[in-house]
């Protein structure tokens, strides 16, 4: 039975047997029998490589005591869900973003980035950068080219074409900024298994 550790565009925490090409955290999230009790602990988000200095991030048992290891489908899964680069496994992406946003500190992005979490705005559709996320039926679609593909644990499912007006973007504005001035991480933004 998986654990309640897989992350969505919307920054919900689900179990579903699909791992992802992302790892990240929020800090301890589960209690000493790897229960969910609480959906973040601190305000410092990040998203980091699943395989760093050795160290593979299986999806294995959540250690007592320590901070809850969580999986992404790929990058733009987890910047919709309000994450960053990690400083350490990610340091070029954590530094270019950073200098992309304006701001002045690690702690001063986590600031940013805590007050915009979860909160749906307005932009126009046609203005968002690939890797964006936007809420359409109440289903998470990244944006990528002329094309939005709806998010599933596993892939992309389906295909629409973009079009003109007003949408619901999940994505944060802080994160958006980053995406329409040209950042891309060393991760996948888009996972590569999505319909063709």
């Amino acid at each position: 039975m998986p654990f309640r550790n897989r992350v969505t565009p919307l920054g919900e925490l689900i179990a579903t047997p699909e791992r992802g090409l992302v790892y990240g955290n929020r800090g301890r999230l589960h209690d000493e029998h790897g229960v969910i009790r609480r959906q973040w602990q601190v305000k410092r988000w990040i998203s980091c490589r699943l395989v760093f200095r050795g160290r593979h991030r299986a999806g294995g048992p959540m250690a007592p005591h320590r901070y809850t290891g969580l999986f992404f489908l790929d990058d733009a899964t987890a910047l919709a869900a309000g994450h960053r680069p990690c400083a350490e496994c990610r340091n070029a992406d954590y530094r270019s973003f950073l200098a992309l946003i304006g701001a002045a500190s690690a702690g001063e992005l986590d600031e940013m980035l805590h007050a915009e979490r979860g909160r749906l705005h307005e932009p126009g559709l046609e203005g968002l950068p690939d890797g964006a996320f936007v809420l359409l039926d109440g289903k998470p679609w990244a944006v990528l080219g002329a094309d939005l593909w709806r998010w599933t644990p596993g892939g992309y499912s389906e295909r629409r074409s973009r079009w003109s007006g007003r949408v619901d973007a999940i994505t944060p504005p802080t994160t958006l900024r980053a995406l329409a001035s040209g950042w891309r991480g060393a991760l996948p933004l888009i996972h590569p298994d999505r319909a063709s």
